[in-house]
């Protein structure tokens, strides 16, 4: 009989000690915004996956668009013969992507695959090797993207050396301190101490941060940040992984921003939880590789095409970017109301349904209290609610629930994050 305990003795024995598991259970089953483990226990998700499932688990136009593709074809590769999801999902992508057109897109298997054929990309367009990132970015773990993330533990620790040409800056922050001129005062001063900026392809960053803390851009900083690479002739790549495919509230987050990036990466809730991932960009960049250049074998798979497709569509009929809003400011709400009683609560953030909220030591944002947020995610789990942390010391909580979830079940599960919170932090 299958149990947590005897499915993680298994999972010891046979896994690598290098997948780490945020929760020690075992999932049999999930609907929506619910999850039931080996043991029969009933959760509310919180973590969507990590921000796949913005249209939640097994979404029945996502299970029929599936159903119809297996029956048709599985696999192929792009590369050796064409299937129309492929070429379909592409044309619709890039009508929805944001800025002036013409854009062109190319379709891979993982949020880490899009980054590091971004860089590719810009890399050919501009002829220039350089890419700039910023501290507390997650761009993926294999080796291009961990040189690109800013967090040493626990994606970069032991793995070096890293490519080279790759350079950071601070992330503004205003908790922090770290102003927008601070940012692009740091950015200066790299094309002075660093690299020079004819050398400089693209500049990489997140909207909003992901693994970093869920730190918003502000808008000012985004605006400046256009006008440098414009000015400097360099690229500028928005990562949208976590960020996109309607989190915020647009399916770009960079719509709410006022400037276009020059290229667009897209993964995680892209296909409702099939891998899938994307890069969308101008025509003219994205065809600047020779054929050949880009692809991979699983590359755009027809099964994760339909998925996303159907996504796509649940997207408009069930008006998902409008209902990321009141979703969002129903968490708001309730997580305002733990930052007035709890002085650990050192900042509530979130733009659409991409909210978090920082924990700290006694009222002090600069001391964070990251034992308290382990504490706090396991003892939510002790209560029925799975939540996961981020940020560079792990203090930070980050709420993904589905934008499709039912009010009833967000309202019982900010119930259960106020009770673990008062569980945790004495009162």
């Amino acid at each position: 009989m299958k149990s947590n305990e005897a499915l993680a003795a298994r999972r010891v024995a046979a896994v690598a000690r290098g997948v780490a598991m945020a929760q020690p259970v075992f999932i049999e089953r999930a609907e929506n915004a619910l999850l039931w483990d080996a043991d029969g226990q009933r959760y509310i998700d919180f973590a969507g996956g990590i921000a796949v499932l913005n249209t939640g688990h097994r979404h029945p136009r996502v299970l029929e668009a599936v159903r119809a593709q297996l029956e048709k074809v599985t696999h192929t590769c792009f590369q050796v013969t064409g299937y129309e999801p492929y070429v379909a999902l592409c044309e619709r992508l890039n009508r929805l992507a944001p800025g002036p057109g013409p854009h062109k897109s190319l379709l891979l298997t993982t949020g880490a695959e899009a980054v590091e054929n971004a860089v590719k990309i810009a890399r050919v367009a501009t002829g220039r090797p350089g890419v700039i990132a910023f501290s507390g970015g997650f761009h993926g773990r294999t080796l291009l993207s961990l040189a690109l993330t800013g967090k040493v533990q626990p994606y970069k620790a032991g793995f070096g050396p890293f490519p080279g040409e790759v350079y950071h800056a601070p992330f503004p922050t205003r908790l922090h301190g770290i102003s927008v001129d601070d940012s692009l005062h740091a950015l200066e001063s790299l094309l002075k101490t660093d690299i020079e900026a004819s050398r400089v392809a693209a500049i990489l960053f997140e909207p909003v941060q992901g693994e970093g803390g869920f730190y918003i851009a502000p808008r000012e900083f985004v605006q400046r940040l256009r006008e440098f690479c414009d000015r400097h002739g360099m690229l500028l790549i928005a990562d949208e992984i976590q960020s996109g495919a309607g989190r915020t509230g647009r399916m770009f987050a960079m719509e709410h921003f006022g400037v276009a990036a020059d290229l667009s990466t897209l993964a995680k809730s892209l296909a409702g939880g099939f891998p899938l991932s994307a890069v969308v960009g101008r025509a003219e960049l994205m065809d600047a590789c020779a054929p050949g250049g880009l692809g991979g074998t699983y590359a755009g798979n027809p099964v994760a095409c339909a998925a996303a497709l159907a996504v796509l569509d649940v997207f408009e009929e069930e008006r998902i970017f409008e209902r990321a809003g009141p979703l969002g400011a129903q968490i708001m709400a309730a997580l305002g109301e733990l930052a007035a009683r709890h002085r650990v609560v050192a900042e509530v953030r979130g733009l659409g349904a991409m909210i978090a909220f920082e924990l700290c030591e006694d009222g002090d944002p600069h001391r964070p209290a990251a034992e308290l947020a382990r504490r706090l995610t396991t003892r939510a789990r002790e209560l029925g609610l799975i939540l996961l942390s981020c940020g560079v010391h792990g203090n930070v909580i980050r709420i993904l629930v589905p934008i499709t979830a039912e009010e009833a079940v967000v309202t019982e599960g900010l119930q259960v994050l106020t009770q673990a919170l008062a569980d945790v932090d004495g009162g």
